[in-house]
C-alpha cells in the first residue's frame, strides 16, 4: 500500500477512534443537565432554553450520524471492491499484501459501524431522558390555547350581547349605517376551481362603490340564535364520560352482516338524523331575506349562504345521528318564532321560491371523520357544491378547500362565483363554513397573467364584501351536551300533540339523553331486530309475485313521488294531510314503529 494512502487509513482510525471514545462516554460540546424532580408546574424562561440546548445537541448528534454513515457507505464498498479482488487472487505472493489491506478496511468498517450504534444509542437515550420536558412543554402550550379560546369565546359573547342591546335600543333605530375602515384592505386571492378559470379580487375605489351601491340590506342578521321564545329548554344533562372498547366491538363483528351489527350509542348523539336534516333551518333567515331579493342573482348568494351554513354545527359535532326508522318522521314548529314549520321523512328536499319561480338544487360536500380508532375525532369537509336555478340557469359554484398541514389558507376556507345563465360572473363568494360567508359584487374583468400553470386568471374588480351569514355563538356548557347549538338542544324536547312516529318518542333516543346508555343500546337492538323482520315478511311478500311493483315496498306516509317538470328527475313531494291530521289528533292510520 502507497505511504499516502497508509497515512490516510491512520488518520481515518485515529479519527474513529476519538468518535468512539466520545460516543462512548457521552462527551458532548453542549453541558446539558436535566432534571428529573417531575415537577409539571408552567413552563418557565430557563426550562426553554434547556430545551433549545437539547435540540442543539440532537441536532449535533445526527450530523455525527450522518457523519458515520458516510463513513459506514465509503469503507463498506471498499471492503467489498477488497473482497472481489481476493477471489480473483492468481499470484500467492499477492495474497500477504491483499489480506493486510482487507484486514485495515475491515477495521475500519467495524470501528465505523460500532460508532454509528454508540450514536444511534447515545441519540435515543437523550431523546428519552428529555421526552418528558418536551411532553410538559407542548401540555402548557395547549393549556394557553385553551385558555386563549376561552378568552375570545368569552368576548364572543359580551360583544354579542352589547351588539343586540344597541339594536334594541331606540338611538339605534334613526342612525345611519356607518362605513368600515377596514373594508378596503389587502387584495385577496382565491384558488382556483375546477372547471372555471382561476381569478383574482381587487376591491374597488371609493368612488366606484358609491356609484354602484347595492340596496341589500343585511341588518336581520344579528347572530342572536333566539331559539328560546314559548320557554324552551336551554340544556340537556351531561354527556356521561362512558369509555369504549373497540376491540369487544370488532369482535363481535366476526362472521356478521355490516348491517346486522349492534353499534353501540358511544358512537351516536341523542338525536335523529331527521333532526339533524331539520337543523339545516337553523339560518332560515337567510331564504327569508332571499324571499324579498328583487334580484335571482342576489337571491342565489343568500342560498349559497344558507347551503354553507348547514356544516357550521358539524365542526365540533363527530357523534352520528341515529338512523331513522322507516315511517319514523319528526315535525319541527316554529310559526309562532319565525314563521315556518317543517315536517320530515326519509326523503330529500330542495329550496323553491313561489313567488319568483326560482327553483334551487344543489348537492351535499364529502364529510371525513379523522382518527376514528387512534387520536381524537375531528370532521373536514371537502369538495365542490354545485347550486343550480333551473328556472333561469343561474349557477353557483362553491369549493370547500379540505383541510391540510402545508397549506397557508384559513382553515375551513370557501370560495364560490355566482354566474348567471350566460356563464358571466357577478358575485365572488368567501368564507369559511365554521363562521361566516361574504359576497363581492363584481363591477369589471379583465384576463390577467398566466397563473402557476400556465392558466389564464380573470381579474375581478369588486365591491367591499358584505356579511351575508355569521355563525351564533355555542350556548354555555355546550361542551359537555355534545356541542349542541340553541336549536339542536330543543329538538329533542316533548311537546303536545305529536305524531306516535316522532323521533321524539324513540325509547333509545331518550334513553341515550338522560345518561342511560346501557338500556339505550338495549332498546337500539330491540328497534333494529325489529326493522329487520318488517322488512323480510315485505320481501317474502313480494317474492309471491314475479315483478316487484312499488307499491309492495315500503311506502312514505306524508310524501310522494313525482316527476319534476324543470329538472325532470323525480322526487319526493308533500302530499298534504299531516298538519290537518294534527289539529284533528287522528293518527289512526300511522304505523306503530317504536
Amino acid at each position: 500500500m502507497p505511504c499516502r494512502q497508509r497515512r490516510e487509513v491512520v488518520q481515518e482510525l485515529s479519527l474513529l477512534y476519538a468518535l468512539t471514545y466520545i460516543f462512548s462516554f457521552g462527551i458532548s460540546p453542549f453541558n446539558f443537565s436535566a432534571d428529573d424532580s417531575g415537577d409539571e408546574g408552567p413552563l418557565v424562561q430557563p426550562d426553554r432554553a434547556l430545551i433549545q440546548g437539547a435540540l442543539k445537541t440532537l441536532a449535533s448528534k445526527l450530523e455525527d450520524l450522518s457523519t458515520c454513515n458516510e463513513l459506514i457507505g465509503k469503507h463498506g464498498a471498499a471492503l467489498q471492491c477488497s473482497l472481489s479482488e481476493l477471489e480473483d487472487l492468481r499470484a500467492p505472493t499477492d495474497g500477504a499484501d491483499k489480506l493486510k489491506t482487507i484486514n485495515e478496511r475491515a477495521t475500519l468498517f467495524r470501528i465505523t459501524s460500532n460508532a454509528m450504534i454508540n450514536a444511534c444509542q447515545d441519540f435515543v437515550d437523550l431523546a428519552e431522558a428529555h421526552s418528558w420536558r418536551w411532553q410538559r412543554a407542548l401540555q402548557y402550550e395547549r393549556e394557553q390555547r385553551h385558555h386563549l379560546e376561552e378568552t375570545i369565546e368569552q368576548l364572543a359573547k359580551q360583544h354579542d350581547s352589547l351588539e343586540r342591546a344597541w339594536r334594541e335600543s331606540p338611538r339605534a333605530e334613526g342612525t345611519p349605517e356607518g362605513e368600515s375602515s377596514e373594508e378596503n384592505e389587502d387584495i385577496e386571492f382565491f384558488d382556483a376551481m375546477e372547471d372555471s378559470p382561476a381569478f383574482i379580487t381587487v376591491p374597488a375605489d371609493d368612488h366606484s362603490q358609491h356609484s354602484l351601491s347595492s340596496n341589500w340590506s343585511q341588518d336581520d342578521n344579528d347572530g342572536s340564535g333566539s331559539y328560546l321564545r314559548r320557554g324552551r329548554r336551554c340544556r340537556i344533562p351531561d354527556k356521561p364520560n362512558y369509555s369504549l372498547n373497540l376491540w369487544s366491538i370488532m369482535k363481535n363483528c366476526i362472521g356478521k352482516e355490516l348491517s346486522k351489527i349492534p353499534m353501540p350509542v358511544n358512537f351516536n348523539e341523542p338525536l335523529s338524523m331527521l333532526q339533524r336534516l331539520t337543523e339545516d333551518l337553523e339560518y332560515s333567515e337567510l331564504l327569508d331575506r332571499a324571499a324579498c331579493c328583487d334580484s335571482s342573482l342576489e337571491q342565489m348568494c343568500l342560498v349559497a349562504a344558507f347551503s354553507v351554513s348547514s356544516y357550521s354545527t358539524t365542526v365540533h359535532r363527530t357523534g352520528k345521528p341515529f338512523n331513522p326508522l322507516l315511517g319514523e318522521t319528526y315535525e319541527l314548529d316554529r310559526v309562532e318564532e319565525y314563521g315556518y314549520r317543517s315536517i320530515c321523512e326519509q326523503v330529500l328536499f330542495f329550496v323553491f321560491f313561489h313567488a319568483s319561480g326560482n327553483h334551487y338544487v344543489w348537492s351535499k360536500v364529502t364529510s371525513t371523520v379523522h382518527n376514528i380508532i387512534v387520536g381524537k375525532l375531528w370532521i373536514d369537509q371537502s369538495g365542490d357544491i354545485i347550486i343550480m336555478n333551473h328556472r333561469n340557469k343561474d349557477k353557483c359554484h362553491l369549493k370547500f378547500s379540505p383541510y391540510s398541514y402545508f397549506s397557508r389558507d384559513v382553515p375551513r376556507k370557501v370560495t364560490g362565483i355566482v354566474m348567471d345563465g350566460e356563464g358571466c360572473a357577478h358575485y365572488i363568494l368567501s368564507g369559511t363554513w365554521d363562521d361566516k360567508m361574504e359576497s363581492a359584487k363584481i363591477i369589471e374583468s379583465s384576463h390577467g397573467c398566466g397563473g402557476y400553470e400556465g392558466k389564464q386568471k380573470t381579474v375581478y374588480q369588486t365591491l367591499s364584501p358584505k356579511l351575508m351569514w355569521k355563525k351564533y355563538p355555542l350556548p354555555e356548557n355546550a361542551e359537555n351536551m355534545h356541542y349542541f347549538s340553541s336549536l339542536a338542544l330543543t329538538l329533542n324536547e316533548l311537546e303536545d300533540g305529536m305524531a306516535p312516529t316522532d323521533s321524539r318518542l324513540r325509547p333509545d333516543q331518550r334513553l341515550m339523553e338522560v345518561g342511560l346508555w346501557d338500556e339505550a343500546n338495549a332498546e337500539k337492538q330491540r328497534l333494529e331486530e325489529r326493522q329487520r323482520l318488517e322488512r323480510r315478511k315485505r320481501e317474502a311478500q313480494a317474492n309471491l309475485y314475479t315483478v316487484q311493483t312499488e307499491a309492495e315496498s315500503h311506502q312514505p306516509l306524508w310524501f310522494e313521488k313525482r316527476t319534476d317538470t324543470e329538472t325532470a328527475e323525480s322526487s319526493y313531494m308533500y302530499k298534504g294531510g299531516y298538519w290537518e291530521a294534527k289539529d284533528r289528533q287522528d293518527w289512526s292510520h300511522c304505523p306503530a314503529i317504536f
